[in-house]
């Protein structure tokens, strides 16, 4: 199942104070300043989760596959991922981060729970 940027914004409130407003806010200011970063060429390292990278395509002669015709490709800049060996380990051993996140949350509910007014 794809996750959506409207279900992580739902889990940003959740998890946290932020109201629905501010939790959409936030992702949207998160969102622009990756992709200003990445559409001006600069590469967003995002520790314990991956780089995404922008790479120059050269122009060069492909092929349309169903008329077998050369064509021209333009030059192009094209954006690629790569995880990080934490991401890795998570998507590879998912009992593990799944346990360790369950801990974690419920730290933040009952440190949530016991805020003084």
């Amino acid at each position: 199942m794809t996750i959506t940027k409207e279900s992580i914004i739902r889990q940003i409130v959740d998890k946290t104070d932020y109201n629905r407003y501010e939790s959409k806010q936030f992702m949207e200011i998160l969102l622009d300043i990756i992709f200003k970063k990445l559409s001006a060429g600069e590469d967003v390292l995002i520790s314990g989760f991956g780089k995404f990278k922008v790479l120059k395509k050269n122009a060069r002669l492909g092929r349309n596959p169903h008329t077998m015709e050369e064509i021209k490709l333009q030059a192009r800049r094209v954006v690629t991922f790569k995880a990080s060996e934490n991401l890795k380990r998570k998507t590879n051993f998912p009992e593990e981060y799944l346990r360790q996140a369950a801990i974690r949350d419920a730290i933040i509910l009952n440190a949530q729970n016991t805020k003084r007014p």
